[in-house]
Order: C-alpha cells, then structure tokens, then sequence
C-alpha cells in the first residue's frame, strides 16, 4: 500500500542533510529561515500571497508513516535504524509566522519564517516553497485579471489544463482569494465553498438533430440556469437566433434566460453583434459570457475594442500561469546556533540579486495616516524599536542609499502572523471569503500607480538601518581578499 502522508514530499537531500545532522549531533541546534521571492512574476507591480491554509494543514499533520519508514529504509544510503526510530517519533515542534493570505507581497521580504531545530525547519522546506510558489503566482494572475475585468464576473475555467488535480483545485482557491467569482470544479465547491457555475459543451447540440431542440430541451431541463453556448455552428446566423427563440419560449412560462456564450471568433466583433440582436429582441437582461484562452491581455484588448461582454471563463492561461509558470521563491538560512547563541548568516553569491539578507526579520507596512496609503514595507529585526513607536523613519534605497527619504505620521502594520509556536498551532484559519475581504483591503492600501497592468511603479521595500549595516558587514568579512604569504 502507498503512503498517503506527505512526510516524504520533499527532495531527497533534505533527508540526507537531516541524517548527516543526526549522525554528527547536529539535528537538534536551532536555526531560522525565511521563504520569499526575488522577482515579481508577470511584470506586475506586486504579489498576492497565498497557500497558507495547506502549509497549516501539512505542518499540523506532518508525520512519518511506517510505509514512509519502510521506504526510507530501502534507499541506497542505507541510513541507521535508530534514524528510522527518530523520524518514527518525528513531531513539528517549531514556530511559523507567516503573511495573511491575500496580502500584496513584494520582493525579497519575508513571506513566511520558519523557526526550530535544523532537522525541523530543513524538512520543511519542499513542500513550504511548493504550496507557496504555485498558489501564490495564481492568485497574482488572478488579480491581474481582475484588475482589468473590474466588476465584470469572472469564472475559473482551468480544470481540465490544469497539471493535475491538486493543481486544479488549490488553483481554484487561489484564483477566488484573488477575486474570482465562481469555479467550473465540482470538487473545489465542495471543499473550499466556492460557487460553482457552468453551461453546456458543444457535444450537447451536436447530440440533437438541430441547434434549436438542443437549446430548448437544455431550457426545459434547467429553466433557471440558461445559459446556452451559441458557436456550435454559427453564431450570428445559427446559434444568437435560436437562443433569441429559446429566450422567448422562457419569457412565455415567465422565466429568464441568463446568458448566451461565445467560445471562439472575434469575440469583440460577435459580442458586439449579438448585444444588438439580443436588445433588439427586448433580451437586455441576457448577459454574454466569452471563453477562449482569455487572459488579462485579451481582457483588457477585447474592452478596448468595446466588446459587450459581461462574464469572462478564464481558464489555461489562468491555470497554468502560462506566461510565467513559476514564481521562484526561495528559503534560505537566515540564522543559526553557534556554542548555544543565535547568530545572522548570510548567503554570498556571483548573482548580486542572491544575496540574501542576514538576520530574523519583521515585516511592517508603512501606512501614511493622512492619506490611508501604503507608502513602503519595511524590513527590521525584532527588537528594533522603530517603526513600532512611530518615531520618524527613514527609508532608502538598499541597492542606492543616497536615495533617501523620511516618513512621520504613519501607522506601522505588522505582516508576520505567529502561526505555530513550539509545535501549536496559534492561528485560526479565516473562512475563505474573510480572506477574499481581505485582499480587496489590501488592494485599497495602494495607490493605482502601483497596481496598473503595464509598466507599474515600484513600490518600496526598505531595510531598516541596522538590517543593512548587518548585510553590508558580513559581504565584507566573507569578501576579504586572501594575503599573498610570499608577499
């Protein structure tokens, strides 16, 4: 039989660095890290963090099954049983604090810190990033999208695309956070409460002998919820007046048809004329749906060829992300034991953008009282007393610290939820709609300049003083050029 714990959804190294720890007496010093993104994926002026409620779930119930044992001890590093026996009595121990799912994020400040022992918090790891990346990125693009749609319904349509079905129903969740309206996947309405919509596949009027049966038997069925796919054949000369017909034929037993949907052709052209025949009908209340590969691009071009389109199916381009199919977060060891005391490490590389930032940190959003806006997110270790007392800030540049400004009257919000400290859990997860309350918050916080499609202004993301006198000392102490002996 096969596992079905995620203990062992993890890369292998990580449990060959566990056992190295185990066998040199390692495994139980303490260390910190911190998961984030370099890049923000699509061009976009920011992310949307998501994927906390199934790192909460995975973390509560992380544990090692006896297949998962029994496969362990298979491998051809042949590790110690009394490690087997360590694993067998594995228990998450350590402390988590993480950004609210639906929070804009930015580059390189911490979305999730993971605290413990070394064997803990490397174990963790895979299955962290893989929760994070994947959801994260769809909630982006679907916020994207939703920036564009504006208060047109949009549905999730990528089931089917999807890379598997974990992919299709967390996608589906991440795509809701973010503003969706409804999900096409029964399975992801059932779990999470999304709401579900759907409307017919062309194979239902290709079963009927013609389009107009196929649309009225359809109506007879589902008076309530008609919504007819009207491009089996043709659209204008076929499928809006058999739909015109079938509306009609509703309107006499006093009900309403809801929508007629476009899946292929022009769709600013079609819409268009449809709208016409629609109206002319005294069919104003129909409302046109669009699929087909839609994306916010096409969104946004489709409106700005004035296409009459009230609900948008989004599905492939959504799912998959397919403009950038990763997000590229990373965890990386901030800090460790050394003789029983805490010390910042920092990790230097060729790739100037990969160095990382030393040290535990907290998150805080500046937020200007006056005007109710974000104006930076400021990074700083946690004893630091600003910005926590409100006292003047400084902000600048960490790449161009000339570039400087200061900041008073302002309310400094923290980001890093306490999630799980020593072993218990702390948080209670929000329903998904709080979530989806929060995000539209979070929204409201920024400025348009730092949310538009194209082009985005950057927003801030300062160190504070202290964080980058740190960073600046440890490059220069593992930067020392070497002495010549001989000189």
């Amino acid at each position: 039989m096969k596992s079905t714990s995620l203990a062992l959804h993890t890369d292998k190294y990580q449990i060959n660095m566990m056992y190295a720890h185990w066998v040199n007496g390692s495994h139980q010093r303490k260390a910190v890290f911190e998961a984030y993104f370099r890049k923000l994926p699509f061009g976009n002026g920011y992310a949307v963090f998501a994927g906390l409620e199934r790192i909460v779930n995975y973390i509560s119930n992380l544990r090692f099954t006896e297949e998962d044992i029994r496969y362990l001890s298979e491998q051809e590093e042949k590790y110690d049983p009394m490690f087997m026996e360590a694993l067998r009595q594995f228990k998450f121990g350590g402390t988590v604090h993480s950004m609210k799912e639906g929070a804009l994020v930015f580059p390189n400040e911490p979305l999730v810190r993971v605290e413990g022992t070394i064997m803990e918090t490397q174990l963790v790891e895979t299955a962290l990033l893989n929760f994070m990346n994947y959801q994260t990125l769809i909630a982006t693009k679907a916020s994207r999208i939703k920036q564009v749609a504006s208060d047109d319904t949009l549905l999730e349509f990528g089931t089917r695309r999807a890379q598997e079905a974990d992919a299709a129903i967390w996608g589906a969740r991440a795509a809701y956070v973010a503003g969706f309206d409804a999900t096409s996947n029964m399975l992801a309405g059932e779990h999470f409460g999304i709401p579900t919509k759907g409307t017919h596949a062309h194979s239902w009027v290709q079963t009927f002998m013609t389009e107009q049966e196929a649309f009225d038997v359809y109506a007879k069925v589902l008076p309530d919820q008609v919504t007819l796919l009207v491009d089996t054949f043709d659209t204008l000369e076929s499928g809006v007046p058999h739909a015109i017909r079938t509306a009609k034929m509703l309107e006499s037993q006093g009900k309403r048809m809801n929508a007629i949907r476009l899946d292929s052709g022009d769709l600013a052209y079609l819409s268009i004329q449809a709208r016409e025949m629609l109206d002319a009908e005294g069919l104003d209340y129909v409302q046109i749906v669009a699929s087909n590969d839609l994306d916010e691009n096409t969104i946004f071009n489709l409106k700005a060829q004035g296409a009459r389109i009230d609900v948008w199916g989004v599905g492939t381009q959504l799912i998959t992300a397919s403009d950038q199919p990763s997000l590229g977060g990373v965890y990386k060891l901030v800090e460790r034991e050394v003789d029983g005391e805490m010390l910042p490490t920092i990790k230097i590389s060729g790739n100037p953008e990969k160095v990382s930032t030393p040290g535990k940190k907290d998150v805080y959003r500046i937020v200007d009282k006056k005007k109710g806006r974000a104006v930076a997110d400021y990074i700083s270790f946690p004893d630091e007393e600003r910005p926590r007392n409100g006292k003047r800030l400084k902000l600048f540049n960490p790449l161009h610290p000339y570039m400087k400004k200061y900041v008073e009257n302002y309310e400094a919000v923290p980001m890093l939820e306490p999630i799980f400290v020593n072993g218990q859990k702390v948080y209670e997860l929000p329903e998904l709609d709080e979530i989806r309350a929060y995000h539209a918050s979070q929204l409201k916080l920024f400025w348009p300049e730092y949310l538009r499609k194209l082009n985005p202004e950057i927003y801030r993301v300062n160190l504070s003083e202290k964080v980058w006198e740190l960073k600046q000392k440890l490059i220069d102490s593992y930067m020392q050029p070497e002495v010549d002996e001989k000189e």
